[in-house]
């Protein structure tokens, strides 16, 4: 069962890039552009997370989350191009977990939402398929964004080569399956495998500095000895 997240903008254009992002994400979306709907939506859907607008055509968003913490204590991100600090304090002060300033990038509105939702306790998870791609990223410190080849540590972005997220790649989508190295190379494609075989522990090496606490003691790639590797989220 995917996260719930109901959207509330008013600027069109803007309202359906956001939600066709948070669906290619994994996130269930439901889109609306005033504050009277989401007010009479919030019951129905129980969302685990809001992502709102300042102003709104009926309500201000400030006057909408003060509404909303009557009923519930969901998470709610405001969203507004209004950088004035004033502003952004009242909204936090009527109840909004945080605020995020117009224009932003959409890979940090989604690392907010996974920070909401960790920090709002892990019963926001409860009653998830585990295997999904956003409650694993919730859970996880470490996301891999196929779609985007991305990689990312605690929702910041960490930039790696070809090679290391091809390895990333494969570790992270069979936690708990211990691959070998020939394992490793045969699953990486257009690399000379010579190479490879040569390099695969540098790289294994490389992203461990890039991913672990500890990359002399790790957490998450863990060697398994007289075979290869193994991913622990």
């Amino acid at each position: 069962m995917p996260i719930k997240v109901l959207l509330i903008e008013d600027e069109k254009s803007l309202a359906d890039m956001i939600a066709f992002f948070l669906q290619e994400e994994g996130y269930h979306t439901e889109l609306i552009h005033d504050a009277k709907e989401a007010i009479g939506k919030l019951n129905d859907y129980q969302p685990d997370i809001i992502v709102t607008d300042l102003m709104l055509p009926d309500l201000s968003g400030s006057e909408l989350v003060q509404q909303i913490r009557r009923q519930s204590t969901v998470p709610v991100l405001m969203i507004s191009a209004n950088t004035m600090l004033n502003e952004r304090l009242k909204a936090l002060d009527n109840g909004a977990d945080d605020f995020l300033c117009k224009p932003f990038s959409l890979k940090e509105l989604d690392a907010r939402i996974k920070a909401l939702l960790r920090r709002s306790g892990p019963q926001r998870l409860n009653g998830y398929n585990t295997t999904s791609p956003v409650a694993a990223q919730v859970q996880s410190r470490i996301s891999v964004n196929d779609y985007r080849h991305s990689l990312f540590v605690e929702g910041q972005e960490v930039e790696v080569t070809q090679i290391e997220f091809a390895i990333m790649r494969e570790l992270y989508h069979f936690p708990g399956k211990v691959f070998t190295r020939n394992e490793l190379m045969d699953r990486i494609k257009g690399g000379d495998r010579a190479y490879l075989e040569r390099t695969i522990d540098v790289h294994i090496s490389n992203l461990r500095k890039k991913i672990e606490r500890d990359p002399k003691n790790p957490e998450h790639i863990l060697t398994v000895w007289g075979t290869g590797y193994k991913y622990v989220m």
